[in-house]
């Protein structure tokens, strides 16, 4: 895999998780979401004016077409498991920015992933 195709990987992901991280965000303004048949619509209406929730969809969409042209230069068998380098991206900055705990069973799972990418990407 050259860097080109790797920097359009690494950018879909990283988007991805960004888009993970402003979901979260949205939501944690909103509060706990509990749907009733009498609150659906107008729960689905605060969400969907937030705006860090209107910004991860629009991180989706565009990590979807930078993904597409990544996975047209490589195998997904390489490509489809680099995914997990968003598990790291999203742990980092839900820590840093959300503030939520990162546990030491967490920090050697991160590790796994970490082993297992460079694996992969000598492979």
């Amino acid at each position: 895999m050259n860097l080109a195709t790797f920097g359009f990987i690494f950018v879909g992901i990283c988007l991805n998780a960004v888009a993970q991280l402003l979901l979260k965000a949205g939501t944690n303004a909103v509060g706990a979401i509990h749907l009733t048949a009498d609150n659906w619509f107008s729960t689905g209406l605060k969400l969907a004016t937030q705006l860090p929730i209107i910004g991860g969809l629009s991180c989706y969409v565009i990590s979807v077409g930078v993904w597409i042209i990544g996975l047209s230069r490589v195998d997904v068998t390489i490509a489809y498991p680099l995914l997990s380098l968003g598990y790291i991206i999203n742990a980092i900055g839900a820590w840093y920015f959300l503030g939520e705990a990162i546990s030491m069973q967490r920090l050697l799972a991160i590790g796994v992933i970490i082993v297992g990418v460079v694996l992969l990407t000598r492979s």
